[in-house]
Formats: structure tokens, C-alpha cells, sequence
């Protein structure tokens, strides 16, 4: 991948991010332009969203951990809601492809990437010290746990926000 290939895509990547925390319809937007040349099917876009979710989470629990390391577990809790606040239609769009895969390789990826995400959750949190099946259970109770407290906010039918001028200079340039 070259280095203009590579930042176009992660344009690309937080275009199509706006655009889903703008609609928070759980539709994943094939229709951004560049999308299609860029990550060529739905399974590859998810694959990079549900990526930039497991980063934010991984940073947002660190950062929790940081403030409250007294009790873990619900710095966990905390930290996956505030991903979720953050993310609200990123999380919609994993929510509604992990409940309804469009296809068998869609769904082996993302189950792969719910059990790693728990088992992540769990060990952050104290309760297990290694991935695992009991890892990925005690995990899957955090996630719930934090799903309890959570209530998404309505999408506010606002267009993505504008690129900033460094952005904009940047896609110049590498056009």
C-alpha cells in the first residue's frame, strides 16, 4: 500500500465514520464515494470499523483504568460507553451485522472479533488473566452490563463534519 493509498483510505474510513454517527441507521454507507475502489466489499468496511471501534475501546479503557484503577471492572463499564457515546453509529452498524450477518464469512469475522473484544474486556477488567472461552463469557456479562446503562442517543441528521483545511489541502495533494 502506498503512503497516498493509505491515507485516502483512512479518509475514506472517517467520512464513512461521520456519515454513520449522522445517520445511526445501522446502514453501512457503501454509497460514500470511494468506498467501493477502496475497500472493495461490505466485510472489509466492517472489518475496518469494527478495528477502529476495538482501538478506541482498547484506548478508552486504558484511560479509565488510568482514573479509576480501584475497581476495574467498572472502568471497563465506563469506557465501553463512552466508546459507544462516541461511536453511536458504528456501534449500531457491528450491532446490526452481528445480529444479522448478510454473509457466512461476515458473520466467522465478526464473532472472531466479539470474542476477542470480550476476552480484552474481561482481562481489563481483572477477571480472567488469559483469552479464552471463560474469558470471552465473563467478557460477554461486562459488555452487558454496559449495554444496561446505555441509551443511544437519536441521530441528529447533521451532514458529516467539514474536513478541516489541512485535510482538504491533503486530498489535493494526493489527487
Amino acid at each position: 500500500m502506498t503512503w497516498n493509498s493509505f491515507h485516502r483510505r483512512g479518509e475514506i474510513l472517517r467520512t464513512v465514520i461521520d456519515l454513520a454517527d449522522a445517520r445511526r441507521d445501522g446502514t453501512l454507507p457503501m454509497d460514500v464515494e470511494g468506498v467501493t475502489e477502496t475497500f472493495g466489499d461490505e466485510v472489509t468496511l466492517l472489518g475496518a470499523l469494527q478495528l477502529r471501534w476495538h482501538t478506541r475501546l482498547a484506548g478508552c479503557v486504558e484511560k479509565q483504568l488510568a482514573d479509576e484503577p480501584l475497581d476495574l471492572e467498572n472502568a471497563v463499564v465506563l469506557a465501553w460507553l463512552a466508546t459507544a457515546e462516541g461511536m453511536p453509529g458504528v456501534r449500531r452498524i457491528l450491532d446490526r451485522h452481528i445480529e444479522a450477518p448478510t454473509t457466512r464469512e461476515m458473520a466467522r469475522a465478526l464473532a472472531r472479533a466479539s470474542v476477542k473484544e470480550h476476552e480484552m474486556l474481561a482481562m481489563m477488567a481483572g477477571r480472567a488473566s488469559a483469552p479464552g472461552d471463560a474469558a470471552a463469557r465473563v467478557g460477554r456479562s461486562i459488555e452487558t452490563s454496559a449495554r444496561a446503562s446505555y441509551t443511544p442517543r437519536p441521530a441528529t441528521h447533521r451532514a458529516p463534519r467539514p474536513r478541516s483545511l489541512v485535510q482538504r489541502l491533503r486530498a489535493q495533494l494526493v489527487a
